[in-house]
């Protein structure tokens, strides 16, 4: 199965991806690689992520406080956030 991020979804996962690689060198790729490893494990059982409302569902990454969010389509995984778990929680509500 496939995934695509939501626009700001994308956004925010690049954002957070230069915020740790600006914190030390090689931060940004172990980021990029634990929400990687998160996607992979959703497309793999997509249905194993917790429902946080309606049809999303969340995955956490292992090792930083980030949380995938999605949901599972017909043909494709949407990535509806890479949400900070401790910040605004819902800030992406209308995004589905």
């Amino acid at each position: 199965m496939n995934y695509r991020f939501h626009p700001e979804a994308l956004s925010e996962f690049q954002a957070a991806t230069i915020y740790y690689e600006q914190r030390q060198r090689a931060l940004g790729e172990r980021f990029i690689s634990a929400v990687q490893t998160a996607i992979d494990h959703i497309i793999d059982s997509p249905l194993s992520g917790r429902v946080l409302a309606e049809e999303v569902r969340r995955y956490l990454t292992k090792v930083f406080p980030y949380a995938v969010l999605y949901t599972v389509e017909d043909d494709y995984i949407l990535i509806v956030a890479v949400m900070h778990c401790h910040r605004e929680p819902g800030y992406w509500l209308n995004r589905v």
